[in-house]
């Protein structure tokens, strides 16, 4: 009987049995990537349909109108998954944005696979190692004080004073009408005091593919502690016990961890459930899942893949981040040990890294630093991360305090949602441009805190603008001031930074002031201040010296930081002359507005559809311009027709038609 069982292995072994985890990437989908999505197209009405109303709300203030679905956002073509389903293979995840399934091959599947025609590539599913924060015994950390703030924090107050989060409270502020989307381990949200209540509008556990994200029957019994006490930090209410950063926020939570034989995520899981938030219309999405170390070193990621395009959970945020969500990661705990650095997928271009420090402000040894790989600064900014207090899961009236950069993010992503639970308008790169103006470092970052510490009060009380009709509303708040709400405020402009104007803002009644900026000349440098009278009658200016910055038609507001040009008059202009007479012009151009370092591709269709030019390069600062002299990639004449330019600008893309006549 010994030997019958040995023999099997062997065969079982040897035909090819062990399975592991792959992305099968297809060739195309409905059309082809070089091809122009046509509005009320077949390919374009099945893409909207994917997407909530609150989903295509977000992405047109942030992406346009006109651009707010693209390639990746087309659904798979399902004849390739139905073919792989005869093979008998069982898809996992389908990921639209990446043009790929997810499934478990024996080494006869994957070469048969391999050979199938619409099979562009074949890679490895990696597993990232989930470093735990630590966790100790709940304790008074700090004691609030009494009648200055609407509501009792008990000992959640310090974690959320260090960063100014009770004031903006108490203005009532909450984060009331803002989706925040949390991808953990699990949660057992139901089951707590301070969760109870929460307000989840879905949850969606990956892993065992139901819509639970509490501990399934199979799970490890810590499977949801850690997203339960994630959860709590920023959406917890129990006053006298824990009070969240953003209470009053709605919720979607995703279960991607999976801990039952070591603590690992699959980065698909990871990746379908931000594609599944964003459809869904989340505003923030927030992981806390730190990783570095990998699974078998043949299919680990380095430092050297940090680079911010690498790996596939960087890919994702990136991908949900232009879309106009804002994507918040934990740095990582790495600070102590030899990897050191920053981990996926904090290292994301537009991720905010969240680094952490104590309730003195001090940096955490184990936070992870930076640079990214390809140097820019790490972490972006920190929050409490060394003894926070939060929710144990298991025990309905039981805390518990941890440390690690995951229950900083929490605080961060809160602030976020108070942000823009204030100015619903904001887009996300607003965000994150506030986020770093404010921080307490923004004048000199370093790869140890980033642009440092945040503030709510700081955030909401930075200057921002909104477009409307053609010009800009200027937007103002004060929150802080000893409860003095000044009834009158000016904002003193200028575009020369000699002859300043003098203009009052309007006021609400309430906290909001607005100012109608004029007319005038796009990307002209616009400098102001405001000034308001205390209580006292003393005049005050803000801020206090140098003055506020931006381009007029951006929407970025710089006080500490060097501020980045952006164009609104054309950011791809027409082609000229169009039409093209090659025996009149030797060549047609198309100029591109850029503030530099941006990916630029551009692609030549025939009107056959066939692409016949490639072009890639990163911009300069200013104009880039592109000269086309009607040839193809060889350098071969071509035949009268209309051709079309398909331009991708640091993933925004645009479409210019160009007569070609002989």
């Amino acid at each position: 009987m010994k030997i019958f069982i040995l023999w099997i292995f062997i065969v079982f072994t040897s035909i090819g049995f062990s399975q592991s985890k792959y992305f099968i990437y297809f060739k195309d989908k409905a059309i082809e990537p070089s091809a122009k999505l046509e509005k009320e197209s077949s390919s374009y009405n099945s893409a909207l349909s994917l997407l909530s109303e609150k989903s295509i709300e977000r992405r047109i203030n942030n992406m346009g109108e006109d651009n707010f679905l693209t390639y990746e956002d087309l659904p798979l073509n399902e004849d390739y998954v139905s073919q792989l389903d005869q093979l008998g293979i069982k898809i996992e995840n389908k990921l639209r944005w990446f043009n790929a399934v997810t499934a478990y091959l024996t080494e006869d599947n994957k070469t048969e696979v391999a050979g199938l025609p619409f099979v562009e590539k074949i890679e490895t599913v990696k597993k990232y190692v989930f470093k735990s924060p630590e966790i100790t015994e709940a304790s008074v950390l700090w004691k609030q004080p009494s009648n200055l703030f609407s509501f009792d924090y008990g000992p959640s107050f310090g974690q959320l004073q260090l960063s100014d989060v009770p004031v903006v409270h108490s203005r009532g502020i909450t984060g009331e009408g803002v989706l925040i989307g949390l991808l953990d381990t699990g949660f057992n949200w139901k089951n707590h005091e301070s969760l109870k209540d929460a307000t989840v509008v879905a949850e969606y556990d990956f892993i065992f593919k139901d819509e639970s994200t509490a501990n399934d029957t199979l799970d490890n019994p810590s499977q949801h502690n850690h997203g339960t006490l994630v959860f709590s930090i920023v959406g917890g209410f129990k006053e006298g016990s824990l009070i969240g950063s953003a209470f009053g926020a709605s919720f979607i939570l995703a279960k991607t961890e999976d801990i039952r034989s070591e603590k690992h995520i699959e980065e698909d899981n990871y990746a379908a459930a931000l594609e599944w938030m964003e459809s869904f219309g989340v505003d923030i999405t927030s992981s806390s899942l730190g990783y570095s170390t990998f699974d078998s070193p043949e299919f680990s990621y380095t430092y050297q893949d940090m680079d911010g395009k690498t790996t596939i959970v960087t890919k994702a945020v990136e991908l949900a981040f232009r879309r106009g969500v804002v994507t918040i990661s934990s740095a990582g705990n790495e600070g102590g040990t030899s990897w050191r650095y920053i981990t996926s997928p904090a290292d994301g271009i537009n991720t905010l890294a969240i680094g952490a420090v104590n309730n003195s402000n001090e940096i955490a040894s184990f936070s992870s630093r930076g640079p990214s790989y390809d140097g820019r600064i790490k972490p972006d900014v920190v929050t409490q991360g060394v003894g926070v207090y939060c929710a144990a899961a298991g025990n309905f009236t039981g805390y518990l305090t941890a440390s690690g950069t995951s229950v900083a993010s929490p605080i961060a992503n809160g602030i976020a949602a108070l942000l823009l639970s204030t100015y619903p308008h904001l887009k996300n790169t607003q965000v994150r441009n506030i986020f770093i103006e404010t921080a307490d470092n923004s004048s000199s970052p370093n790869n140890e805190r980033g642009y440092g510490l945040l503030s709510a009060v700081k955030a909401i009380e930075f200057p921002n603008l909104v477009a409307d009709d053609g010009t800009f509303i200027l937007n103002k708040m004060f929150l802080a001031n000893n409860n003095i709400f000044p009834q009158t405020v000016y904002v003193h402009y200028s575009t020369n930074g000699v002859d300043y104007t003098e203009k009052q803002l309007e006021y609400d009644g309430n906290l909001k002031y607005t100012f109608k900026l004029p007319y005038l000349f796009n990307d002209e440098l616009v400098d102001f201040y405001f000034t308001y009278d205390d209580n006292t009658g003393a005049t005050l200016r803000d801020p206090v010296s140098n003055n506020y910055k931006f381009y007029y038609g951006s929407l970025d507001v710089s006080l500490n930081t060097d501020l980045k040009r952006t164009y609104t008059d054309f950011i791809v202009s027409e082609p000229y002359p169009n039409p093209f007479y090659p025996l009149q012009s030797t060549f047609t151009s198309v100029s591109i507005k850029s503030s530099g370092n941006e990916n630029l591709t551009i692609r030549i269709i025939d009107p056959l559809g066939q692409q016949i030019g490639y072009y890639t390069t990163i911009t300069t600062d200013g104009e880039n311009r592109f000269d086309w002299y009607g040839r193809n990639a060889n350098n071969i004449s071509l035949a009268s027709g209309i051709y079309y330019l398909l331009i991708d600008l640091d993933g925004k893309q645009y479409s210019r038609n160009l007569v070609l006549l002989r």
